[in-house]
């Protein structure tokens, strides 16, 4: 297998606009298809060929990368496009999906004679613009060699988690990191609204923990976009982090467990969509504090 590869990048939005881009300075070979096309459209002065559907983007790819809006829109995309895809070609799955959409994308690979790996990414518009993703990945050994230089064009690290895309276990894991990201980013918002109820300057409670265990990086950033009004454009987007907590609370339930935290995260980001925020990024959610009514500002 040659380190050159034609990947076909299906989705490119926030995240696999910036993923074609880094695969393009790796010198791959790209085809990119977006159900909206002028999403895509841009990507051809970076070099890829923007393809019109599906099927024609999947024409003679060493990987498929689906990069989409949730697992069963990853494999109606993949079911579009299947006339075309390559024997033996690799499925990399980098979408966000639940837990139970994985045996079917597997059993679908299967079918087409594909290779199949779970591979959703933990990072947001920054790191996937920089080819820093952290990229989960379930799959099997033999085969591994097309998809890992797609996983390091793309990605800083790459963490392995089983032989058996099928399995989900990559998924789990990403599922798992996702709801520590989304409880910090519900509680900064939660504790600069509070500090707005109770006319506390946000730096007074900043110099309170720093350096301190209850200081963190991620606090600080989330909490500077919503107070420069920088939520735009989104590092992950509101909508997009809603999906994502039902999802979380979906696993939960599956699994037995109780995630209050997870569902009361994602009535928030609901509601923050509701107020005209959804493209903005998950930060917004601070506005959800302020009522049902229309978007107020810090």
């Amino acid at each position: 297998m040659t380190d050159k590869l034609t990947v076909s990048v299906l989705g490119t939005g926030i995240m696999g606009a910036a993923m074609a881009r880094n695969l393009l300075r790796a010198g791959h070979t790209v085809r990119a298809w977006n159900r909206t096309r002028a999403k895509a459209a841009p990507l051809a002065a970076d070099g890829a060929h923007v393809a019109g559907t599906p099927e024609e983007a999947v024409e003679s790819a060493d990987v498929v990368l689906t990069m989409l809006y949730d697992g069963p829109v990853a494999l109606g995309t993949m079911r579009a496009a299947a006339p075309a895809l390559p024997r033996g070609a690799a499925w990399a799955q980098c979408t966000t999906s639940g837990v139970e959409d994985v045996a079917g994308m597997a059993a679908f690979a299967r079918d087409h004679g594909l290779r199949f790996y779970d591979s959703p990414v933990l990072g947001t518009r920054g790191p996937a613009e920089d080819g820093r993703l952290t990229v989960l990945a379930a799959g099997p050994v033999e085969g591994r060699d097309a998809v890992t230089p797609v996983f390091d064009a793309v990605g800083a690290r790459t963490v392995w988690t089983g032989e058996d895309g099928a399995e989900a276990g990559a998924t789990r894991l990403k599922l798992v990191a996702n709801s520590w990201v989304l409880a910090a980013t519900a509680a900064a918002g939660e504790t600069l609204a509070l500090a707005r109820a109770l006319d506390v300057a946000p730096d007074a409670f900043f110099d309170l923990i720093a350096g301190g265990p209850l200081d963190m990086g991620y606090l600080h950033a989330k909490a500077q976009l919503i107070l420069e009004e920088r939520l735009s454009p989104a590092q992950f987007a509101v909508r997009t982090a809603a999906k994502d907590a039902a999802l979380i609370v979906r696993a939960g339930e599956r699994g037995g467990v109780r995630l209050d935290v997870a569902a009361a995260s994602a009535r928030r980001l609901e509601r923050a969509a509701d107020q005209g925020h959804g493209d903005e990024d998950m930060a917004a959610a601070y506005y959800a504090s302020f009522g049902d009514g229309p978007a107020t500002t810090a």
